[in-house]
């Protein structure tokens, strides 16, 4: 075992965590599903590795590593992760790290009714999305307790950041939900995503939950026409749930019809983070001038 690092799923969230890590000295390798995927890793200084994880004999070469990031998402259908699963059969014994921080979703909590939620609020998911990631928490947590890991799970509100503005539904004149029927939503920007993961990573301690936000909840309404204000389109129309439900996708009413706001606390107080982008003026403004 050494002091390099293995980010599993080395997208953008990855890329910029790797980013953190190699400003402190450490050896990144980001698992990846294609060859294609690979070549931004590689042009980031990190060592790719491209793996299959539907396929339970493909991870079985997985290097081992002090410090693991999982941030593969589950597969779709169904309300178990077998991704999950053939990682933790092939990071056993000698190849199970240390430590491993996985990202989940806010979404495990279900429908709160625009509650606040902390991280004694009970899992109660509600979607075929929550339930997935939910299995792979619990899941993780059982093989980190037999093989002697430290699992921190990060339950994730909405990540937003460059390359991650939805401008293109504006321009394309998508509706939005009436102002007065959106229910509360949690963000969060992906720099300040990825510092979390490397707080968590150095003072998380094993089992620690912690939920992950800026701590302004507002409604996607209201973020749609903050970024139709930001980049001068018009504002889209706004439909009231029942006519909602006729013309947005199924993915799309998932987010309208739960509600919640997220404390991020225990974050910020055990974290130690600072965030970069506490607001989302902020945030989108930084966001829109790199893109």
């Amino acid at each position: 075992m050494n002091n390099e690092v293995l980010i599993v799923g080395c997208g953008d969230i990855g890329r910029r965590v790797s980013h953190l890590l190699q400003a402190e000295g450490r050896e990144v390798t980001g698992l990846v599903s294609s060859e294609e995927s690979a070549a931004p890793l590689v042009a980031a200084g990190i060592r790719p590795l491209v793996a299959n994880l539907n396929d339970p004999d493909d991870p079985a070469e997985l290097p081992g590593a002090d410090l693991v990031f999982y941030f593969v998402p589950p597969p779709g259908g169904g309300i178990t992760d077998p991704k999950v699963r053939n990682f933790c059969a092939a990071t056993t014994g000698a190849k199970a790290p240390k430590r491993l921080v996985y990202i989940s979703t806010s979404g495990v909590y279900g429908d709160c009714d625009g509650a606040v939620v902390t991280e004694e609020t009970p899992a109660n998911p509600q979607t075929s999305r929550a339930k997935r990631r939910y299995d792979a928490e619990r899941t993780l947590l059982a093989w980190g307790k037999a093989q002697g890991v430290a699992v921190i799970i990060l339950r994730v509100t909405g990540i937003y950041g460059p390359g991650r503005i939805p401008v293109f539904r504006l321009r394309d004149g998508h509706p939005l939900l009436r102002l007065e029927e959106s229910p509360p939503t949690n963000r969060i920007h992906a720099d300040d995503l990825a510092q979390v993961c490397v707080a968590a990573a150095e003072k998380g301690e094993d089992g620690e939950i912690f939920n992950v936000s800026d701590g302004q909840p507002s409604t996607m309404t209201e973020y749609f026409l903050a970024i139709a204000e930001r980049v001068g389109l018009p504002r889209p129309p706004q439909i009231g749930l029942d006519e909602a439900r006729k013309v947005m996708t199924p993915l799309m009413l998932s987010y309208l019809t739960e509600s919640r706001r997220m404390d991020n606390s225990r974050m910020l107080a055990r974290l130690g983070v600072k965030l970069r982008y506490p607001t989302l003026e902020e945030g989108l403004k930084a966001s829109l001038a790199e893109e």
